[in-house]
């Protein structure tokens, strides 16, 4: 695209920033109101009461939402956008599409709960139909043309099945937004894409600011807090999120039990939405990495394998506690703010026979972080509940870049890149990763405050 007169863009971080959740960021470009995200925040809660206040901008005037992944803090709050007038058109990858039409179903029947916000009326049934056909998938490096010259594109994330990059070029410049980055190589995607010809980058920090055990480490580590659970005759409790890191252990339990590197014990997974969303991955195999795709050929059942147990119903949930120790439950939310794994942790998390391994990132202020750093009592359904159990983190099995990965990522696009904006992060990991990226490769990088715009002259 040949380069005209110079323009001006402004990208205003109205979510997203100081917060690794919520991530929601308005592009005003080419007479274009384009959103990027409207996810959820969350902290203590699946969705903190933050989330109902008014969008700082007229959802009327919003002419597309690009969703970069199905992940509810990514897209969580369009229903929201739905209930207060949008009408524009909705974009992501196919994948993305069909796993937000059950991430939003999920969402709205946890939120459903909470009758003191009326949020029956914003996760309505109509919303979110309305929303799914508003909405269109495309594939990864298909342009799309929105503008005479605004063109838009999506690579691939790793993140995810189906997490997309979101690069759009503009009078001969390019803006990319990162969503969240892939911790590549993964066991069951693709690696995040190289992009080498990026001006202004707007990119994600959740590990900005410290790096993951290696993959050798982290197999090892899973296989002895297995092992070590299995000798005291406890329950191995993992709380996990329904989308992705679900699906990545039991592809890793999977090897482990054929290999027969750990015990026949029972393992269950206690995650409807889970169970369900495997069958999208079924769907989209060709969206999955050589290794996966030819798992699925000689294995029917890439996420299943003897001992497994999947639990729909709320009774066979119920029924997992009788169950002889040893066993592990596998259940969701990742950050034990809701879902089935509360009511297991206010079982198990007394006894210390018993094992917590958190294998994702626990947001601040989360049961799963005050566990984590070592909280003797943590309050979980409204109940004060007794850690004894062994708590193990693994932060290999994360599915974000860690800082180093991060850094590699941004060095591959440093000889065009102009600035970055660091978000979706805690404030000192953040500021971190901006310190790091111009001690290191002499970048212009800055950790915007929410609320703020930047205006980009291209």
């Amino acid at each position: 695209m040949e380069k005209t007169a110079e323009k001006t863009v402004k990208i205003t971080f109205c979510g997203g920033t100081g917060s690794v959740t919520g991530a929601n960021f308005l592009l005003e470009i080419d007479g274009k109101k384009i959103l990027v995200d409207c996810g959820l925040t969350q902290g203590t809660n699946l969705a903190d009461n933050i989330n109902w206040d008014p969008f700082p901008y007229d959802a009327k005037a919003i002419d597309i939402l690009f969703i970069t992944h199905a992940h509810v803090d990514h897209l969580g709050r369009v229903p929201k956008l739905i209930h207060e007038g949008f009408r524009g058109k909705i974009y992501s990858t196919k994948p993305t599409r069909a796993l937000a039409s059950f991430m939003l179903e999920d969402t709205a029947g946890i939120l459903s709960k909470n009758t003191d916000l009326d949020l029956d009326k914003i996760y309505s049934a109509e919303n979110i139909k309305l929303a799914l056909s508003l909405w269109e998938g495309f594939e990864y490096h298909d342009k799309l043309k929105i503008a005479p010259d605004l063109e838009v594109s999506l690579f691939n994330a790793g993140h995810i099945l189906g997490s997309a990059m979101i690069k759009f070029v503009y009078n001969g410049k390019s803006i990319l937004f990162t969503g969240d980055l892939g911790n590549s190589p993964s066991m069951i995607l693709p690696d995040t894409e190289k992009v080498t010809d990026i001006d202004y980058l707007i990119m994600e920090s959740v590990y900005g600011d410290r790096n993951h055990e290696s993959r050798d480490n982290r197999r090892q580590f899973l296989e002895e807090a297995i092992e070590d659970n299995y000798k005291r005759k406890g329950a191995l409790i993992i709380p996990t999120f329904s989308l992705e890191r679900s699906q990545e252990l039991l592809f890793e339990l999977n090897a482990l039990v054929e290999n027969h590197r750990i015990p026949i014990m029972p393992i269950f997974l206690d995650s409807p939405l889970a169970i369900r969303l495997t069958e999208v991955f079924k769907h989209y195999k060709n969206y999955l990495n050589e290794n996966a795709q030819t798992a699925m050929k000689s294995d029917k059942h890439l996420f299943d394998f003897p001992g497994l147990h999947n639990t729909l119903k709320s009774e066979e949930s119920k029924l997992i506690r009788d169950v002889p120790n040893p066993k592990i439950v596998i259940a969701g939310s990742g950050m034990s703010s809701g879902g089935r794994i509360v009511h297991h942790e206010r079982h198990y998390l007394p006894d210390a026979n018993n094992t917590l391994l958190l294998t994702g990132y626990q947001v601040v202020g989360s049961p799963g972080r005050l566990i984590q750093e070592g909280l003797k009592t943590v309050r979980i359904t409204g109940e004060d509940v007794t850690v004894r159990a062994h708590i193990v983190t693994i932060a290999g099995y994360s599915g974000h870049k860690d800082s180093d990965g991060l850094l590699n990522f941004v060095a591959g696009t440093q000889d065009t890149l102009k600035k970055v904006f660091v978000v979706m992060g805690e404030p000192k990991s953040a500021m971190f990763l901006a310190q790091k990226l111009r001690d290191n490769l002499g970048i212009n990088a800055v950790a915007p405050e929410q609320g703020s715009t930047a205006t980009i002259v291209l």
